[in-house]
C-alpha cells in the first residue's frame, strides 16, 4: 500500500479539506494519503476497534481502509455526501465485514448487531454495483493480490508500488528481513500462477 512513513502525529486541522484530499488521492497523490492518514487515523481506529474490539483486527481494518481509500477515491461523489463521511462509511463497512466475515467468532453488542443487520441489507442492493466497479478498475491484477494473504500483499506493494527496499519493508512491517523476502518471492510466485 501506498502506507505514509511513520510520521509524529500532529493536531488535527479544522479546516481540512477532504474532498480536496480525496481528488488529489485519486490523481495518484501520495502525499493527499498521508495527510488523510495523519489527519483521521487516530479517529478511525478507534471506530474500527469499537465495532471489531479486537487491537490487531482494527488495525488491519485501518490498513485495508487506506488501501481502499487510495484505490478508489476516484469513485468519491461530493454530491452524494462529504469526504469526511465517505471515509468513516468505508472504515466502518470494513469493520463490519470483518465481524460477520471473520475465520473466529467475535461477539458483538446490540448496537453492533443492528449496524451489521443493516450494512447487510444496504449490501443486498449496492453488492452487485461495487463487485462490477471492482473488477472493471482493477481487473485481473486486483483479483490475484486480493488473494494473497495481507502480509505479503503489503510486502509485495511496498515493494512494486512503494518502491521500498526489503530492509525498509522490514523497519514498515516489523517482521524479520529474511521473513520479508519470503513472502515477496512467495508471494510474487503465487501471482504469477494466478496471471497465468
Amino acid at each position: 500500500m501506498l502506507e505514509p512513513p511513520l510520521i509524529p502525529a500532529t493536531v488535527a486541522a479544522p479546516d481540512f479539506d477532504y474532498e480536496q484530499a480525496l481528488r488529489d488521492c485519486a490523481d495518484g497523490d501520495q502525499r493527499a494519503l498521508q495527510r488523510l492518514y495523519l489527519q483521521e487515523s487516530r479517529h478511525l481506529l478507534g471506530v474500527a476497534l469499537r465495532i471489531v474490539r479486537q487491537r490487531q483486527q482494527a488495525e488491519d481494518v485501518l490498513h485495508d481502509a487506506f488501501m481502499n481509500i487510495w484505490t478508489k477515491a476516484g469513485t468519491f461523489d461530493a454530491g452524494r455526501g462529504s469526504g469526511r463521511g465517505w471515509i468513516y462509511s468505508v472504515v466502518r463497512n470494513l469493520a463490519l465485514n470483518a465481524v460477520r466475515d471473520g475465520a473466529r467468532e467475535v461477539g458483538v453488542d446490540e448496537e453492533t448487531a443492528e449496524a451489521l443487520d443493516a450494512q447487510h441489507a444496504m449490501d443486498a442492493h449496492a453488492g452487485l454495483v461495487e463487485a462490477f466497479e471492482s473488477r472493471a478498475s482493477f481487473g485481473r491484477l486486483h483479483d490475484c493480490l486480493s488473494r494473497l494473504e495481507p502480509a505479503r500483499r503489503n510486502c509485495i506493494l511496498y515493494a512494486y508500488v512503494d518502491g521500498c527496499s526489503h530492509g525498509e519493508i522490514a523497519q514498515r512491517t516489523q517482521t524479520p528481513l529474511g521473513t520479508v523476502k519470503a513472502w515477496i518471492k512467495r508471494g510474487m510466485g503465487t501471482l504469477k500462477e494466478c496471471m497465468a
